[in-house]
C-alpha cells in the first residue's frame, strides 16, 4: 500500500502568498494614483463652476459681486491671496462660490488664491491640485472671469505659490 500524502508544501503557499502579495501591490499603487486623478479632476469641476455662478451674479446685478451695489468702489478689490470667507461683499462671498472654493480645497489638500478687482469688473480663482509637485506645469488650475481655465505652475506647494498665479482678477500667464 502506497502513502500519498495529498496537500501543499509549505514552498509552494509561500510562493502563492508572495504573487498575490506584489499583485495587490501593484493594484493598490494603480489605486491611489486614480484617486489623486480624480480628486483633481474635482478641483477642476468646482473651479468650472464658480464661472457658471459667477456669471450668474454677473447677469442679474451687472457686476461680480455679493452685495448687490455695483459701481466704481463697491465691491472692493479682494487683493491676491486667500480667499475670503463666505458673505464678503465681494463675488468669493456668494454662498455657492464659497462652497465651491472650500470643496476644491477639500478635493487637494492644499491652499486656494483668489483675486479680485475693485467695482467688480473681474476676479480669477485658484487651486493646488493633489497631484501638484512643485515647479511642475500643472501643478495648479485657474480659472477666472475671462474665460480662462488653464493648468499653472505653483513655484512653491502652500499659499504664497499659488497666490502668485492671481493678480488683478486675472490668471497669470
Amino acid at each position: 500500500m502506497k502513502n500519498l500524502k495529498k496537500g501543499f508544501t509549505l514552498i509552494e503557499l509561500l510562493v502563492v502568498v508572495a504573487i498575490i502579495g506584489i499583485l495587490a501591490s501593484v493594484v493598490l499603487a494603480s489605486l491611489n494614483t486614480a484617486r489623486s486623478k480624480g480628486a483633481d479632476a474635482a478641483i477642476k469641476a468646482n473651479l468650472a463652476n464658480i464661472r457658471a455662478q459667477a456669471e450668474i451674479q454677473y447677469d442679474s446685478l451687472g457686476c461680480y459681486t455679493n452685495s448687490g451695489a455695483c459701481n466704481a468702489t463697491t465691491p472692493a478689490a479682494v487683493a491676491s491671496g486667500a480667499c475670503p470667507a463666505s458673505g464678503a461683499a465681494n463675488i468669493f462671498g456668494q454662498t455657492n462660490v464659497a462652497a465651491a472654493i472650500a470643496a476644491a480645497q477639500s478635493a487637494g489638500g492644499y491652499a486656494s488664491a483668489c483675486s479680485a478687482t475693485v467695482g467688480g469688473t473681474a476676479w480669477a480663482a485658484a487651486t493646488i491640485l493633489k497631484t501638484a509637485t512643485a515647479n511642475t506645469a500643472g501643478s495648479g488650475w485657474c480659472v477666472d472671469s475671462t474665460g480662462k481655465s488653464k493648468a499653472i505652475t505653483v513655484a512653491t506647494l502652500d499659499q504664497t505659490g499659488i497666490t502668485a498665479e492671481v493678480a488683478s482678477g486675472a490668471c497669470v500667464e
